[in-house]
């Protein structure tokens, strides 16, 4: 029996669908980087696994071809057809599934740090046994370790924070079911059954998945072409969002069904650094300003203001804050500083109520705001105060 999968949709229905399927762990929110870049030209479907997200957690153990099955209910649910298929990990395990074994609801394939076969078994089955007698929260850390590089993860602690919760958030029993789907996955046997146009995508540093595993892949696949990506780890589509959208972007419109070959379509349909852009400083924004706030100004966002939306995800957050000479913590600090000379007072509080938010003490604020007394004034300095005092009443700090 099918699972009834939970799933969130972007974009306008009638546009070519695009579904993403994520890795075990995960739930639809990983793909946010693609699915908001995609959606101004694509009909986006993230789906959640069973166990996963918002979808039911029916008792394990599962098989592949269960989870397969779950997605091709939902695209017959949504009335869907063929679409561009995207999955990571797990997800690209289903999605090697589908377009072997349904190669007609595949139009084309992108797979991200996945495997046509997760061996050793036995580390599935204990880790699914784990599971189920301690609780997936005993190995979350463990689990995003893998997800990020060293470097990204000292650098932005508060995105390691939102993927721990985004784990601890799973179905125990799902995580566990799911475990044993992946031990009993092989599908090195399918490959060559393969026909969709296919993208496969490794980051240099992923544990899990390296790229000599998706190596494998594209050398199975006919005509499958691989893109290594560096530095990455096994959620290279969030540590390297802006990339992994564009290569997504381009493998679609050069293999689309509109008649046209990837010697006569452009790469993507907008210049390549603008989509890079946007989709790295989206991702960017969202870690400093958090998703409930980016989510407000993206639905506040008409045709007039939609350039400026475009400008400032581009340039301010794709550009200068995503620049490697100063971490994010030092541009809070800086910017808090910089706003408080200013006197702008709206954007001072979204960004001290931001900072708060992302864990920043309160103490390094005050001297922020003494610093800035000295330099750009009292008053503006007294006014910073009074927001910072709001915010942290507001938010039920002491």
């Amino acid at each position: 029996m099918t699972a009834d999968l939970a799933y969130r949709e972007y974009g306008d229905p009638a546009n070519p669908a695009v579904v993403f399927l994520g890795s075990i762990g995960s739930d639809a929110t990983m793909w946010a980087p693609q699915a908001h870049a995609l959606s101004n030209r694509y009909r986006v479907v993230c789906a959640d696994h069973r166990g996963h997200g918002g979808s039911p957690a029916p008792q394990g153990p599962y098989t592949v071809a269960e989870l397969g099955g779950d997605v091709l209910a939902l695209l017959d649910r949504l009335e869907l057809g063929a679409v561009h298929l995207v999955g990571l990990s797990l997800g690209g395990a289903v999605a090697q599934w589908l377009a072997a074994r349904h190669p007609s609801r595949v139009r084309t394939l992108t797979l991200l740090c996945t495997s046509p076969a997760f061996t050793p078994a036995q580390g599935w089955i204990d880790r699914a046994e784990t599971v189920r007698t301690q609780g997936l929260s005993s190995i979350a850390e463990p689990i995003v370790e893998r997800w990020f590089t060293a470097g990204l993860a000292e650098r932005d602690p508060e995105l390691i924070h939102r993927h721990l919760e985004m784990v601890r958030g799973v179905s125990d029993e799902g995580y566990a079911g799911c475990c044993e789907a992946l031990a009993d996955w092989d599908g090195r046997g399918d490959l060559a059954r393969i026909v969709a146009p296919t993208l496969a995508i490794a980051g240099e540093q992923d544990p899990a998945t390296p790229p000599a595993t998706l190596r494998t892949i594209a050398e199975g696949v006919a005509d499958a072409r691989l893109e290594v990506l560096d530095p990455g780890a096994h959620l290279v589509s969030v540590e390297q969002a802006g990339p992994v959208t564009a290569l997504i972007a381009r493998h679609i419109a050069a293999t689309s069904t509109s008649g046209y070959t990837a010697a006569t379509v452009p790469a993507v349909p907008e210049p390549t650094d603008r989509a890079d852009a946007h989709a790295a400083g989206m991702l960017v924004r969202r870690t400093v300003l958090g998703d409930a706030h980016v989510d407000r100004s993206i639905a506040a966002t008409t045709e007039f203001t939609a350039p400026f939306q475009d400008f400032i995800t581009r340039t301010a957050w794709g550009d200068v804050w995503n620049r490697p000479g100063m971490d994010h913590h030092t541009r809070r600090l800086l910017t808090l500083a910089v706003l408080t000379a200013l006197g702008t007072e709206h954007e001072l509080d979204m960004h001290i109520r931001a900072a708060l938010r992302a864990g920043t003490d309160p103490g390094e604020l005050v001297e922020v705001f003494l610093h800035t007394a000295i330099y750009a004034g009292v008053p503006r300095s007294n006014r910073a105060f009074a927001l910072g005092q709001q915010a942290l009443a507001d938010l039920g700090e002491p």
